[in-house]
């Protein structure tokens, strides 16, 4: 452990208590939600009492996770330009999401994604596939969060041991499971409000003391941080991650493909756009998400090359290898250095930010996946639609523990990965497995059952796949998931190149090849559902 370890350690009772008071704000928040719960429409929707900017602010919250904070400050400050490309895919990403998802979408469904694709499919094929997929896609997801609450809270207590950061990632999924089995979705929003507010002033503090280091003077941070990288000018330029082979340049194009289509596919995203009265506000609430996470992004950059300018790529990298911890080490740097208790008091603050960024993350993915086991596979597949609203909503609780339970000890085998790598990681497989599905849905008239369904699977299969037997799980003895093994064949880091394509491919040939026609009658009820909002719940 580096320096920031013995200086964490010397200020734990700071530390300690600011975590203290994160966390048992969010828990009283949860618990105030959770007495207005009230039934199904409570609990996976929030009541859809919230407005545009209160969605846009919680959509944030979920979409600026640990990965945005943590991980690409940190893959800034070790690659420079190719870090950057990080914010750029997640940013442009929302694009897709506003023009072609979020109105169709919360008008045509009702608590969870399989809403909208079933609405004129066969429902239980149509439900098990889009429940599997949610599922899967928000633990790949929650890995992420793990990891970066792991490596977050094991440094600041000062210790280095595997024990440490395992029983903090099981602290992080028992309070997830507490936010979601309790508050719902109006405890959940609420949190992602109080925590992108607190995240953005944050980054802002951060950003402005940084630049005033360097008299706001951009080409002069940028300067420096190439002089401290030790590569020079090459620091600021395309290619030091992504452009040293032709496998290296193929898996940024796999990459940017996988950020950009990524988001709209996202099940813990597109569950926010149910939260909202109207198709307006829908549309509001995502404009509003597009300011405030544009602004963030803007942020890292100064955060990501401030980190190596005063920080260093080599202390970044004997703190973590991967670089989650870089926005802390900058933050202790900003407020005075190793030892201060000006460093320590910024530390404190700026880590118990990105704790609670991480709690609201997994409890929001957790809702998301928990709500589309609840309504898709138990009352709708299992039950056929004869479970009651208690009944669905008590199942949700109990998928919402194991679910937090499944993501603890994967994430346990995953701290050496970084957290923005493996978000990435997310949306590749929510491109080529729901994506696909949704735009075919939303937009083909003669999509069918077995076309959404081949889509899904095809997508799913092909990009966990490709995962698995890829060099993020072995052959690297660094950064892989099993680091002393090797079984991997496919060389990108990302499949959303291969993945994303077989996804609308198998759905279009399923949808050819199939007997059953889809009835004209109901894609002209969707459509103008998906339109008009006429007939929403």
């Amino acid at each position: 452990m580096t320096h920031l370890a013995s200086s964490a350690s010397d200020h734990r009772t700071l530390i300690m208590s600011l975590f203290g008071v994160f966390v048992i704000a969010t828990l009283g928040i949860t618990l105030w939600a959770g007495r207005q719960t009230r039934d199904a429409a409570d609990f996976y929707a929030g009541g859809r009492a919230f407005t545009g900017f209160q969605n846009g602010l919680a959509i944030s919250g979920d979409y600026m996770s640990a990965a945005s904070f943590l991980g690409i400050a940190g893959l800034i400050a070790l690659y420079g330009y190719d870090g950057f490309l990080y914010s750029i895919g997640f940013l442009v990403a929302w694009l897709v999401a506003l023009l072609l998802v979020a109105e169709p979408l919360r008008n045509s469904g009702r608590y969870t994604m399989a809403d909208a694709l079933a609405f004129r499919m066969r429902q239980r094929p149509v439900r098990t596939a889009a429940g599997i997929s949610t599922i899967v896609v928000s633990i790949f997801y929650l890995l992420a969060q793990m990891v970066g609450a792991g490596s977050l809270v094991a440094l600041l207590l000062g210790v280095s041991g595997d024990g440490a950061k395992r029983w903090t990632i099981v602290a992080v999924g028992a309070l997830m499971v507490i936010y979601v089995t309790v508050g719902g979705m109006k405890g959940t929003t609420w949190v992602q409000i109080v925590k992108a507010v607190l995240l953005i002033a944050g980054a802002a503090t951060m950003t402005v003391m940084v630049l005033a280091k360097y008299h706001f003077n951009l080409s002069e941070l940028l300067g420096a941080a190439a002089d401290a990288s030790g590569k020079g000018r090459a620091f600021l330029e395309p290619g030091l991650k992504y452009g040293v082979t032709g496998t290296t340049k193929l898996d940024f194009l796999s990459l940017g493909i996988a950020l950009v289509l990524g988001t709209a596919g996202l099940p813990h995203i597109l569950v926010r756009f149910y939260t909202v009265p109207t198709a307006k506000a829908a549309r509001k609430s995502v404009l509003w998400a597009i300011g405030i996470i544009g602004v963030f992004y803007l942020m890292t950059l100064a955060l990501g090359f401030g980190a190596a300018a005063l920080v260093g790529p080599k202390t970044i990298k004997a703190s973590n290898a991967a670089g989650n911890t870089a926005a802390p080490l900058l933050a202790e740097q900003l407020g005075g250095g190793a030892g201060s208790t000006g460093g320590a008091v910024l530390l404190a603050v700026i880590s118990a930010v990105a704790f609670a960024t991480i709690l609201a993350v997994v409890a929001g993915l957790t809702l998301a996946s928990s709500s589309s086991f609840a309504h898709d596979l138990w009352a709708n597949v299992i039950r056929r639609g004869k479970a009651s609203e208690k009944e669905e909503v008590a199942s949700a609780r109990l998928a919402a523990v194991a679910i937090g339970a499944i993501a603890i000890v994967l994430s346990i085998f995953a701290d050496k990965l970084n957290a923005a790598a493996l978000v990435a990681l997310a949306f590749a497989v929510a491109a080529s497995a729901n994506l696909p599905t949704l735009l075919y849905s939303l937009f083909w008239k003669r999509f069918n059952t077995a076309g959404a369904v081949s889509a899904t699977y095809a997508g799913l299969i092909t990009s966990v796949t490709l995962v698995v037997f890829s060099p993020v799980v072995s052959g690297n003895p660094k950064t892989s998931l099993f680091p002393h093994s090797d079984f991997h064949w496919f060389p990108l880091e990302n499949p959303g190149l291969v993945s994303i394509p077989v996804g609308f491919l198998a759905g279009a040939i399923g949808t050819w090849l199939a007997r059953d026609t889809a009835d004209p009658a109901k894609y002209a009820e969707l459509e103008v559902r998906s339109l008009t909002g006429l007939g929403a719940h």
